[in-house]
């Protein structure tokens, strides 16, 4: 399943008049998804952020989540997916712990590869995707305002708040991304 998890996918398909109906970021679906599967029974496993990020995330999903089982935490150190010694140990540690439901918060594409090498080893769990949402949900970093959010300027909250990793990301990247692709949309829509 795939969500639109950024703004210019929401205003794409406004101006091609087929609107989603909103965002749904990551840092919304760990919530919303940790509630139903405490209210289904349904293990949940944290995988990435830094050192003791997941675990302090695990904590505050369970004070919100009543009824909720974090049945493991992991935040692999940075390069382990270089070798398959690093990621066995990832694989290794989940097929033990048997989750329904994986956070991996390790960024795109790297959370993305690495969904796709282990879900065969575990076929009736449900991967998601959820880029810093497990470092929002510890509250070791801030989420912007709500206005940010609905506006569609986050991003530049994030990026004021994290200059150095996501500048190149945001500006080099995403910001040429989106004008080509609210530019084409435009252009389809006439």
């Amino acid at each position: 399943m795939v969500v639109a998890d950024g703004m210019p996918l929401v205003w794409a398909s406004r101006l091609l008049r087929q609107a989603l109906p909103e965002r749904v970021t990551g840092a919304d679906l760990i919530w919303s998804l940790s509630a139903m599967a405490a209210r289904g029974g349904w293990p949940v496993y944290l995988l990435g952020a830094p050192p003791g990020v997941a675990a302090r995330a695990a904590w505050e999903l369970a004070d919100g989540c009543r009824g909720l089982r974090v049945c493991g935490v992991d935040a692999p150190p940075y390069g382990f997916d270089r070798s398959e010694e690093g990621v066995a140990r990832v694989r290794e540690k989940l097929v033990e712990a048997q989750p329904r439901i994986v956070f991996v918060g390790l960024g795109f594409p790297l959370q993305d590869r690495l969904i796709a090498g282990l879900r065969p080893h575990l076929p009736r769990t449900w991967f998601v995707g959820c880029g810093s949402a497990i470092a929002f949900a510890a509250g070791s970093v801030a989420r912007a305002p709500l206005w940010m959010r609905r506006t569609g300027t986050e991003w530049l909250f994030r990026l004021a708040s994290e200059p150095g990793r996501l500048a190149r990301r945001y500006l080099v990247d995403d910001v040429p991304f989106a004008t080509r692709l609210l530019t084409r949309s435009l252009l389809l829509r006439r």
